[in-house]
């Protein structure tokens, strides 16, 4: 439920690049616990995969061997809760949406990359949903999100009209090299109730 509409592309399969530096100095615990599960189960099936914390407005990005590539601060949905409403996905299309709208649902996406109808590439999770992650856009809004990206608390970071929204250097340094060029699996925690009840085989991983 984001205003970019995205197409869906086919890419060749490419191998993880090496860590870059990331613009967070390292994910939260609740980031670095949860990679840990999905570790432990095999989750991601060795695919490059992400984490998208909504309490702390962040995104981790892994390799498929689990090393930590990047991490940062994220824009996301401005209105709470962990579920797309019926029909987000057409209203997106057609400009209408409602404020019930503006959420970035929770859930285990297989990602893969696209391309907006400008052009731009981003890596969709729903393309039903048009929910993806992506850089900040032009526009009158461009220079508040990017002061957000940088300095903005959590709940300042609740703006975007629903997609993973990064930084430009970000998308282009760690997003796009890992999974933007395959298929990979992006985990996007839910911000009401725990983890654990979405995915309880991986609340046992490890145990």
């Amino acid at each position: 439920m984001c205003l970019a509409w995205v197409v869906a592309t086919a890419t060749a399969a490419a191998s993880a690049p090496n860590p870059v530096r990331a613009e967070v100095a390292s994910p939260g615990t609740a980031t670095r616990q949860f990679a840990a599960q999905v570790l432990w189960a095999g989750d991601h099936r060795q695919r490059p995969f992400a984490v998208v914390d909504k309490r702390a407005a962040t995104i981790a990005v892994y390799s498929g061997r689990g090393q930590l590539v990047g991490t940062t601060a994220a824009l996301l949905g401005q209105a709470p809760g962990d579920r797309s409403e019926p029909g987000v996905g057409l209203r997106t299309e057609r400009r209408q949406l409602r404020p019930s709208d503006l959420t970035t649902k929770a859930g285990r996406f297989d990602a893969e990359p696209g391309l907006h109808i400008s052009g731009d590439h981003v890596v969709w999770l729903d393309y039903e949903d048009a929910l993806a992650i992506h850089r900040v856009r032009a526009g009158p809004q461009r220079a508040d999100r990017l002061q957000r990206l940088g300095r903005g608390s959590a709940a300042e970071r609740r703006v975007s009209a629903g997609c993973v929204v990064v930084t430009d250097a970000f998308f282009d340094e760690v997003i796009a090299p890992v999974l933007g060029r395959a298929r990979g699996v992006v985990y996007v925690l839910p911000e009401q109730g725990n983890w654990q009840t979405l995915w309880p085989e991986l609340a046992g991983a490890g145990a």
